[in-house]
């Protein structure tokens, strides 16, 4: 099975490849929010959370507040296991305002 930070590293690739985006891993320890999520960007003016999990896993019930949390400010959020769900999302997002 793929590793999560495999999962991580394809996500960031395909997402610096979009035009008008720049995303970073969020990385845990002491200056970190417990619970954030793990990659963190911004394209074409809307700002993205996601929670990146292995197929099958779920996110605890702090992630899942800390993506509520984003999601009430107007970020685009969600948990992925794959690039396909990223693409999805913003896709999905991209009918409300962004363009990619």
């Amino acid at each position: 099975m793929t590793s999560e930070r495999a999962i991580v590293k394809a996500i960031l690739r395909y997402l610096k490849s979009l035009p008008r985006c720049v995303a970073r891993k969020r990385w845990g320890g002491g200056l970190g929010v417990a619970g954030d999520p793990d990659i963190t960007g911004c394209i074409h003016g809307r700002h993205f959370e996601f929670e990146v999990k292995r197929p099958g896993e779920r996110p605890t019930q702090l992630q899942l507040l800390r993506l509520r949390e984003w999601k009430d400010a107007g970020a685009i959020t969600g948990v992925v296991t794959s690039t396909a769900e990223v693409r999805e999302l913003l896709e999905k997002s991209s009918a409300e305002a962004i363009k990619i």
